[in-house]
């Protein structure tokens, strides 16, 4: 695809996500502006595009495909479309970024891979915590060598059934196997396994149970895995969606041959920290108002021939095998 220097976006399910995460960050960023955004509810979409500043919506994203004016389109619709959407963008000659997981299965994320690449277009996926400074510092710190070798991980994330988990599941989309692929699992731990991957590199082997314990809906809600990373990191998880409110827990622990580290992936509170060279020591990096914002300042660099993007259909297609592999037994 050749370089662009303006990238125009056409966005597609323009809903809670892009009201702060993502689209109002295209607006922001240099050489990048939305033209058109889509979305079914009419009313909706509309007023999304008045509030935002978009010049044009549509209820049929066959529009956004057509328009020889867009240069990228983003797909922030549920997973199950999210194939169709992305082989559609391909046809049509745009880049493509769409929401994690990339899609229900592994299957469809390399459908995806092999239309963009026939089509000879980019395809970026929104794992944005591979570009947040939080955990850019984390990746810096096991560059530098302040655990010294790294031996092993271990993610540990506990949370309460929600309200609508007990007494409407139906109307929760994410805990509907046919359209987001799975559970919670999918749509929580997806990041989670990408960040291993982004720190570590390609997990070479895993193997994983799962089972539904506290019984609100159909998919698993409690899960375990090992794994062992390329680099020869060693690690393992443990997710559970049914936990009382006081076990709360969002966590990953890294262990070295000179130390530690701990953070969380979704409060983002500090980095700790208990190293032979650093000792004992607490960090924290501010957020980004827009928290994809640095995510698709990368996108826009990349299309511009400006830069790299580090969240593309190859990586997050390796996120999406692992979580395949994890609930096999569902």
């Amino acid at each position: 695809m050749k370089h662009m220097e303006e990238i125009v976006w056409g966005v597609i399910g323009a809903g809670k996500v892009c009201e702060k995460k993502s689209m109002p960050a295209m607006q922001r960023i240099p050489h990048s502006r939305v033209k058109t955004v889509m979305r079914r509810n009419a009313d909706k979409c509309r007023d999304f595009a008045e509030r935002h500043g978009v010049p044009r919506w549509t209820t049929d994203a066959s529009e956004i495909f057509r328009d020889p004016g867009i240069s990228a389109v983003y797909v922030a619709t549920p997973p199950d479309s999210h194939a169709a959407y992305a082989k559609a963008a391909a046809g049509a000659g745009k880049a493509v970024y769409v929401e994690k997981p990339m899609a229900r299965d592994h299957v469809e994320c390399e459908s995806m891979i092999r239309a963009c690449g026939k089509a000879g277009v980019p395809l970026f996926v929104a794992y944005y915590r591979r570009a947040l400074p939080h955990f850019l510092r984390v990746k810096e710190l096991l560059r530098q060598g302040a655990v010294g070798t790294p031996c092993s991980v271990r993610v540990l994330f506990r949370r309460p059934p929600s309200p609508e988990d007990i007494s409407r599941p139906e109307s929760n989309w994410r805990i509907q196997p046919e359209i987001s692929g799975g559970g919670h699992f999918h749509d929580l731990a997806s990041h989670q396994l990408d960040l291993l991957d982004f720190l570590f590199g390609k997990v070479e082997d895993v193997h994983g149970f799962s089972a539904n314990r506290g019984g609100y809906y159909g998919p698993a809600d409690t899960l375990s895995a090992t794994f062992r990373f390329e680099s020869g990191v060693i690690g393992g998880g443990s997710w559970c969606f049914v936990s009382p409110p006081r076990e709360k827990k969002d966590l990953i622990c890294i262990l070295g041959t000179e130390g530690s580290l701990r953070f969380s992936t979704f409060g983002h509170s500090a980095i700790h920290g208990n190293t032979r060279s650093m000792g004992i020591f607490r960090e924290e990096k501010e957020l980004p108002v827009h928290i994809q914002e640095p995510l698709i300042r990368s996108i826009v660099s990349e299309l511009r021939g400006e830069g790299q993007c580090p969240s593309t259909g190859q990586s997050a297609a390796r996120t999406s095998r692992v979580m395949d592999v994890i609930c096999r037994d569902e």
